[in-house]
């Protein structure tokens, strides 16, 4: 590769011509470019293609410091679950060097520290997964570390000849974009509410899995923006999704931003509680209430006292516990089991539930005053079928965390498993993303361990999106001129949906999966429709 046209060819200043024109004027591009009112995204991917143009290297990163880990920000030049990649410095002995440093660093083709991008650059399939010309600068805002910008290529000697001024003055205008678009003070402010530190990286926050929402489709960064409205309040939030979507990790971020995040937050999957026991699970009981009970004990709303208490699954709370719970929202007080004195509680309610809330109040399996009250604020979380380019990302970080757990080395995707990962339909949504994901590291792994890891199409266990009847297949009894729109349109469905169980062999899961549709709404839908008897008689394939 020849060398950067842009770039001084020597380390030293006085060597240098500090007025270069072509030097000058792309440095100016690159300040002028961050100084426009753009989204964080696009200002961040602009920076990394101008270091990439002037420094002629084959992938450019930006990452920034986070809950204990680096966290790519943009990237040129990587394989895209790269940017999905969580990286802890304790691991990396190039991002160690780096971090340590306020000078540029650099690493030659002879230095046998692994890069931590070492098979993630587009082009390295079926070559040598190494990167041989690496050099790096961290991030600083006064004393605080904030990132670092990473610089990669193929081949050898690539950086010899680069200025580590001009590289400095790119890290400083990358530090500008992370100060510009406020992620230092989010950090912070996160941090303090956490109470812990931004810096001093730790490895633990892989373990716990960081509660990053990981993702960067439009809908995703519409929900950001809605937890982030949400939070700064005390009052109740309904989260709604399908089965696997991270209704749970939603909840968290809401209480972590919020202005109750130094104290409990307290889960409670409504689904498990016994029915004879729920009512002294939430609120308490008594000393002598029932056989068993020894002596007093608080329940989950005392243990959230001034925190929040999460209740999953809230569609499957017992009709028995219902009214209860309304009088805890309504008046903020408690009745432990067995006793006849009232307690005052302070918590912040967040529900969660993949059913229709409201279909279940219109059938009278859920009372219509708590649905109100529940529902004062709803985050609705959207399925992976609706993120756009968020498989790629998810599919890094679940990567990563299976390379972990797993002991191995890299941990890659061709790009036919990229491919089929892009065009499943994921039904049981992030959550069967993870799975599937783990076991492909397995079966590619095949027991052996420290060792590159290549996942292939044949790794996965998956069905691309399968192919619905046509229309012209399932029109033929929907011909009638005397019909009105909506007429057709349910004669329509009935003929659709009876044509996809017949292929189904009956299964409502495999309906749903190849109408794309969640098989609830499917159900309810099949119901309006008439098909109530369909439904009872073939519903045998249990839930998703």
């Amino acid at each position: 590769m020849s060398r950067p046209a842009l770039v001084p060819s020597s380390h030293s200043a006085g060597d240098r011509d500090d007025h270069d024109p072509p030097l000058f004027d792309a440095l100016m591009d690159v300040a002028l470019d961050l100084a426009t009112n753009l989204p964080a995204r696009d200002r961040y991917q602009r920076l990394v293609a101008a270091v990439r143009r002037i420094l002629s290297c084959d992938a450019v990163t930006i990452l920034r410091a986070h809950g204990g880990l680096l966290v790519p920000v943009a990237a040129e030049g990587l394989v895209p679950e790269a940017l999905g990649r969580r990286f802890a410095p304790a691991d990396h002995p190039r991002l160690q060097a780096i971090l340590g440093s306020r000078w540029p660093v650099r690493f030659d083709w002879s230095d046998d520290r692994p890069d931590p991008f070492d098979g993630l650059l587009v082009g390295m399939e079926g070559r040598d997964l190494r990167v041989h010309s690496c050099m790096g600068a961290s991030l600083f805002l006064g004393d605080e570390l904030v990132g670092a910008l990473i610089m990669d290529s193929r081949a050898p000697g690539v950086f010899d000849g680069v200025d580590d001024k001009v590289v400095a003055t790119l890290a400083a205008l990358a530090a500008a974009a992370v100060r510009t678009t406020g992620l230092s003070d989010a950090l912070e402010d996160s941090a303090r509410r956490c109470g812990a530190p931004v810096r001093g990286l730790v490895t633990a926050a892989l373990e716990r899995g960081s509660g990053e929402i990981v993702g960067e489709s439009e809908t995703i960064v519409r929900l950001r923006g809605e937890i982030r409205e949400v939070a700064s309040s005390s009052l109740t939030v309904l989260v709604t999704g399908e089965t696997g979507v991270g209704k749970e990790l939603v909840a968290r971020r809401i209480h972590a931003s919020s202005p109750r995040a130094s104290k409990a937050l307290v889960y409670v999957n409504c689904a498990a509680l016994p029915e004879a026991l729920a009512e002294s699970e939430l609120f308490g009981h008594g000393r002598g209430a029932f056989t068993g009970a020894a002596s007093e004990r608080a329940g989950k709303f005392e243990l959230a006292d001034g925190g929040t208490i999460f209740l999953d699954e809230i569609g499957e709370l017992p009709a028995t516990i219902q009214p209860k719970l309304l009088r805890v929202l309504q008046d903020g007080e408690i009745q432990r089991v067995g006793s006849d004195r009232y307690r005052r509680t302070d918590v912040r309610v967040i529900a969660a539930t993949n059913r229709d809330l409201r279909g279940a109040v219109d059938s009278g399996r859920f009372r219509a005053d708590l649905f109100h009250r529940l529902s004062v604020l709803v985050v609705a979380v959207p399925p992976l079928r609706e993120r756009e380019g968020d498989v790629a990302l998810l599919s890094g970080f679940f990567l990563d965390r299976a390379r972990r757990h797993l002991g191995l080395g890299i941990v890659r995707l061709t790009p036919g498993a990229r491919d089929a990962l892009a065009d499943a339909s994921w039904p049981g949504n992030v959550r069967e993303l993870e799975h599937v994901v783990l076991r492909a590291a397995i079966r590619a792994a095949g027991g052996r361990r420290g060792v590159p890891v290549e996942i292939d199409r044949h790794h996965l266990d998956i069905a691309g999106k399968a192919p619905v009847p046509t229309v012209h297949a399932v029109t033929a009894g929907v011909e009638r001129q005397d019909l009105s729109l909506a007429a057709a349109t349910a004669e329509f469905q009935r003929a659709l949906i009876g044509r996809v169980l017949s292929l189904c062999d009956g299964s409502w899961t495999g309906a749903a999966r190849r109408l794309d549709v969640d098989r609830s709404n499917l159900h309810r839908l099949a119901r309006r429709l008439g098909l109530q008897g369909a439904v009872g008689r073939l519903d045998t394939s249990g839930s998703f």
